[in-house]
């Protein structure tokens, strides 16, 4: 899969994203070594402690089904000017499972742009660090 399908398939999930609240749907694509991709979207909660970002979907998808050491690429799309950089929150629980892992971050123009996990969360807390 390319990086534009990736970030393709990342905006198809917009129209799913549960956004009562914010109006700032968010969608994912998380690709693993074997072309396995899960998607995701955010869903928002009343209790706003509870709401799920589009990244944490993904990364939970992939996990339930078997898949924990192997993400290579995550793309994540928003609507907005802007890129639609991860939350904290998503990027520890990104780095928890890959932190070697490529990160496309999509405007809703469509351009996007590319980093290493490591650039967007230095010196990361993840297994490694309970030795």
């Amino acid at each position: 899969m390319t990086e534009r399908e990736l970030v393709d398939l990342a905006f198809s999930m917009l129209e799913r994203s549960y956004v009562p609240y914010s109006h700032f749907p968010v969608g994912a694509a998380l690709e693993c070594a074997d072309g396995s991709v899960f998607t995701g979207c955010n869903v928002e909660n009343s209790a706003y402690g509870d709401t799920i970002c589009a990244e944490r979907t993904a990364v939970v998808k992939a996990v339930s089904e078997g898949h924990r050491d192997d993400f290579v690429r995550i793309a994540i799309a928003g609507r907005s000017q802007d890129y639609c950089w991860p939350c904290g929150s998503c990027r520890q629980v990104l780095n928890e499972f890959a932190p070697g892992l490529t990160v496309l971050v999509a405007r809703g123009d469509g351009a996007f742009v590319r980093f290493p996990l490591r650039e967007l969360l230095p010196h990361g807390f993840g297994p490694k660090s309970l030795v």
